[in-house]
This record gives C-alpha cells, sequence and structure tokens, in this order.
C-alpha cells in the first residue's frame, strides 16, 4: 500500500476560489495488482494528482481550498493511525481542525491492474459526518497521463453539476 501527500505551500493556491473551506488530503493509492516495476512510480503520480486535484478544486472556485503546514502535519498524522482515510470512519477532525474548515476530501486510485484504474473523490462535511459528493472515474492505463486526464475529466465533470445544480458537493 502507497499513500501520496498534498504538500502545496501555503500561497501555491490561487486566492480567489469563493468556495466554502476544504482541506484537500491528497490521494491514497489501493493496489490490487502489486507490479514491482511500477512501485516507484506511484509516490509521485498520487502527489502529482494530488496537487493538481487541490489547484482544480480551488482555481475552478469549487471550493476555497486551505493548505498550510498544520494541515500536512494532521494529514500525515491520520495516515500513520489508519489504513485508508477514505474509510476511516470519524478520523478526520483533526485535518478539519487544523484548516478551520468543515469539509475534508479524500482522492484514492484503485488500481486494478495495469490496464484498469479507477480514480476517487470524496468529501466529508466533518461535523455532519456525512459524506457530501463523492466521484468515480474509470481510466484506461497506468501512466502519468491517463492519471492526469482523470484529475481533468472529474474536475471538469463537478464544474458542469455545479452550474446546474449550485449546492452539488456541499
Amino acid at each position: 500500500l502507497l499513500l501520496g501527500a498534498l504538500c502545496l505551500p501555503v500561497g501555491g493556491l490561487r486566492a480567489q476560489a469563493e468556495g466554502p473551506g476544504l482541506a484537500f488530503a491528497g490521494f491514497e493509492l489501493i493496489d490490487e495488482q502489486p507490479d514491482p516495476a511500477r512501485t516507484a512510480l506511484q509516490p509521485p503520480r498520487l502527489a502529482r494528482i494530488g496537487a493538481q486535484m487541490a489547484r482544480g478544486l480551488h482555481e475552478r472556485g469549487l471550493y476555497r481550498v486551505v493548505a498550510s503546514d498544520g494541515v500536512t502535519a494532521a494529514v500525515e498524522q491520520v495516515r500513520r493511525s489508519v489504513d485508508l482515510l477514505h474509510r476511516c470512519n470519524g478520523c478526520l477532525d483533526p485535518i478539519a481542525e487544523a484548516a478551520q474548515v468543515r469539509l475534508v476530501g479524500v482522492g484514492w486510485v484503485q488500481r486494478v491492474s495495469n490496464l484498469i484504474l479507477n480514480l476517487n473523490l470524496a468529501v466529508w462535511d466533518v461535523p455532519q459526518d456525512r459524506m457530501t459528493l463523492t466521484k468515480s472515474v474509470d481510466i484506461r492505463g497506468d501512466t502519468d497521463e491517463s492519471w492526469r486526464r482523470g484529475v481533468d475529466y472529474m474536475l471538469r465533470d463537478m464544474v458542469e453539476r455545479r452550474a446546474r445544480q449550485p449546492r452539488y458537493g456541499l
């Protein structure tokens, strides 16, 4: 099991996003068919798509992504105590508190094989202990390009849905 953490500088996101505050914990990997030849490729990919997702959520105004050293430390602390953040059942409180927001986003990549992968995103309203958004995109091919395109599609679809349904993901 490999995990990717979001490590963005505080000023690394444009400040114009108007959406609600969100702490994004980055992406983690569920690898159902481990391939030793690809093991070293996965952590940098997870970090890249984590940064891409955080930037995209923020720049498109879907959420005001809050990133700081305190948020990064809280994500790392929680990850050390659970197997998978998206399944941790109530463990996201320290992340929300560090960011001083109510929403926490967690992404994961489920790698079924070298050909079949799923990119997933869940947004939790931590005080209400309820999921406000869940997204999944199937991608084909375990390459940097397919992972990047999967995140691009997910973001584009979220923007379109938010335009039709202003409360989408909130």
